[in-house]
């Protein structure tokens, strides 16, 4: 009978090696991969181990730098240090070394998964790394305070405020007292208005401040969408994201367009311009509210219609017979799409595919699908839409 090895609290020195997908360097002791947190390629750091399930691997932290990499500056924030908060990965790097780093992850996940060697860059949507997050979802304690989560755990960090949220929106909000356990969304919309709303499972929302409906600003539109519900965090990502995913599509004048995952219908916005009163364009998404969001919002554009329901089975039901799309758009949630749904899509003969992504590895396996129906990566543009995090939003641009 073997025991399994628990290194759990134990201090190691390690030479750091590449980062890895997750927000962690990978380093090697004993014949045993580490990965470590606040720590960088090339760097010596002694790593405290946080977790270990005996495996071939376990999770660390680096708790000493021996030493630094060029590229390692003091983090803004106290809390973004071993044993905090674990919503920002690199902010101990600084912004330049921080896109390089996504690049890389990016690449690496291209080539293990999809076989593709492809050079990455990762490209900044404002000079500034903080004070970006314009909706923040906090947790609250067993005392009724409201923080944020410790990395891999329902601890609740106590903050006086976040550097990378929108300034002034946190202090308030932290001073109050909320039922314990709950969860406290808090929205910056797009004309400045705050909304925060206090959730306790299985109780309607609470609006603490505002009404819960957010005014937004992209592609030339105004959207009133769900205050709690999904809207890029950036407030520089909606609109680049909608001039990308309009070039790559570039959807023929009179054509059919559909835009999957489609939320409150953003980028259908910029097909139903691309097609005109002749064409059309399906949206597909399951979130009732966004569905009664982007009808409302896109009532001005006849030629856009929306199908509540789950993709991959919208796809396969009657709504979507007859339909020979010339572009589709893809915005599927963190998981990607997935064969199932890849293999529908290609099955219609699109012209182009454009496939917004937020986690590198679900779309290089995404990737992998379309080029077993005999599409390939044509184009493929990176973005920092969560600087200091390890989180980055990327554009494919699939054709045949």
């Amino acid at each position: 009978m073997t025991t399994k090895t628990d290194w759990t609290g134990r201090r190691i020195e390690l030479e750091v090696g590449a980062v890895a997908h997750g927000g962690h360097c990978v380093a090697r002791h004993d014949n045993r991969v580490l990965f470590v947190r606040h720590a960088l390629p090339g760097e010596v750091v002694v790593a405290q181990v946080t977790e270990d399930k005996g495996g071939s691997f376990c999770r660390a932290d680096a708790v000493e730098v021996v030493r630094p990499s060029d590229d390692r500056v003091e983090p803004p924030c106290p809390v973004a240090v071993p044993g905090g908060c674990g919503g920002c990965d690199f902010q101990h790097a600084t912004p330049a070394a921080q896109r390089a780093l996504k690049a890389s992850v990016v690449q690496e996940q291209l080539k293990r998964l999809a076989g593709l060697d492809w050079d990455v860059e990762v490209e900044a949507l404002s000079d500034d790394p903080l004070g970006w997050r314009t909706r923040v979802r906090l947790a609250v304690d067993r005392d009724g305070r409201a923080g944020l989560r410790g990395q891999r755990s329902h601890r609740v960090i106590p903050i006086d405020d976040c550097p990378i949220a929108s300034p002034g929106v946190l202090p308030d909000v932290l001073e109050q007292r909320w039922k314990p356990g709950s969860e406290v969304q808090v929205t910056r919309d797009g004309d400045g208005d705050l909304h925060v709303t206090e959730w306790v499972r299985n109780q309607r929302p609470r609006f603490a401040v505002g009404s819960g409906t957010a005014t937004e600003h992209a592609g030339g539109r105004d959207w009133r969408v769900d205050a709690s519900g999904f809207w890029q965090v950036h407030p520089a990502a909606a609109d680049k994201l909608v001039s990308v995913v309009a070039e790559f599509a570039d959807a023929a004048p009179g054509a059919t367009a559909w835009d999957l995952y489609g939320g409150v219908g953003l980028f259908a916005a910029a097909l139903a311009e691309q097609v005109g009163p002749s064409g059309s364009v399906t949206v597909v998404e399951s979130s009732a509210r966004a569905v009664d969001s982007g009808r409302r919002s896109l009532a001005d554009l006849p030629q856009v219609r929306f199908v509540p329901g789950l993709v991959e089975k919208v796809l396969g039901s009657s709504e979507m017979d007859g339909q020979w799309p010339d572009a589709v758009v893809l915005d599927p949630p963190r998981k990607g799409a997935g064969r199932a749904v890849v293999d529908a899509v290609c099955d219609r003969s699109p012209r182009r595919v454009v496939h917004i992504a937020c986690d590198p590895a679900a779309l290089a396996r995404d990737v992998a699908d379309f080029a077993a129906n005999g599409y390939r990566l044509a184009a493929l543009r990176s973005f920092d839409a969560f600087p200091m995090t390890h989180h980055i939003e990327c554009v494919a641009l699939f054709t045949d």
